[in-house]
């Protein structure tokens, strides 16, 4: 079974986080909902030019099931058409710090001037670095979940 666990977090913009941002790679992402239950979610990305279908479940904690198959782009792009809702669009941003790479969520559209950064984790408790641009950590908080954010404005 596939096992995510992430924490996640606001961003404060500092000279640090600007140069980051200058230096490092990013995708231009479109992400839509089939399944808006969060028991179950089901979502579809557009990740530059590949597409994938994505369940989720219920989250406990930081930790819940997740199953990710890449899809042919033209599936994709049908499929993301039958979303209830306009896409999600976001810049994502890789950058890595000692052995884990933070996933930096730059929103576009209706989540306009929102970061969020993401880091994904082998173990509830593992120790990470916190680099100095990290915000409120908003893991347990549904309004920030990608989920909510495609249904309502943050």
């Amino acid at each position: 079974m596939g096992l995510e666990i992430e924490r996640k977090f606001l961003v404060n913009s500092n000279d640090e986080f600007s140069q980051i941002l200058k230096e490092a790679s990013f995708s231009e992402i479109q992400q839509s909902y089939l399944s808006l239950e969060p028991e179950r979610s089901v979502r579809i990305r557009l990740r530059d030019k590949q597409a994938f279908i994505t369940i989720k479940g219920k989250q406990e904690g930081i930790s819940r099931a997740e199953f990710e198959y890449e899809i042919p782009f033209e599936d994709g792009l049908e499929l993301i058409k039958m979303g209830k809702f306009s896409p999600i669009k976001k810049r994502r941003y890789l950058h890595k710090v000692g052995m884990l790479t933070w996933e930096i969520d730059i929103f576009q559209a209706q989540n306009e001037g929102l970061i969020i950064a993401e880091i994904e984790l082998t173990s509830e408790n593992q120790h990470f670095e916190k680099p100095s641009w990290l915000g409120k950590d908003v893991t347990s908080e549904h309004r920030y979940s990608n989920l909510n954010m495609y249904q309502n404005l943050v």
